[in-house]
């Protein structure tokens, strides 16, 4: 598989987050790629979003976008890592 096709973006969420969900709506909107874990019923998600931030926990969702840590929907954050990482929609 491609670096292209491997979404390069993870978002660290919950079932019952509205903001997680929110986010991921919004980046299918956009036509960016992501993978969405849940901490809650997947633990090895829980431990890997664990060692990313240090085990300090204040909340979801987390996304992990090539590396950059970005904590909350914080849009205006998350559109300026996915444009530092040159990270493309997915092509239709």
């Amino acid at each position: 598989m491609s670096d292209t096709a491997t979404p390069q973006i993870t978002i660290y969420s919950t079932t019952w987050c509205a903001f997680c969900h929110t986010e991921m709506q919004w980046l299918d909107k956009l036509g960016i790629p992501y993978v969405a874990k849940d901490i809650e019923a997947d633990k090895d998600a829980y431990e890997e979003l664990m060692g990313k931030i240090g085990g300090n926990f204040q909340g979801v969702p987390v996304t992990d976008i090539a590396g950059e840590v970005v904590l909350g929907f914080d849009r205006p954050k998350i559109q300026t890592a996915i444009k530092d990482k040159n990270i493309q929609t997915i092509s239709a």
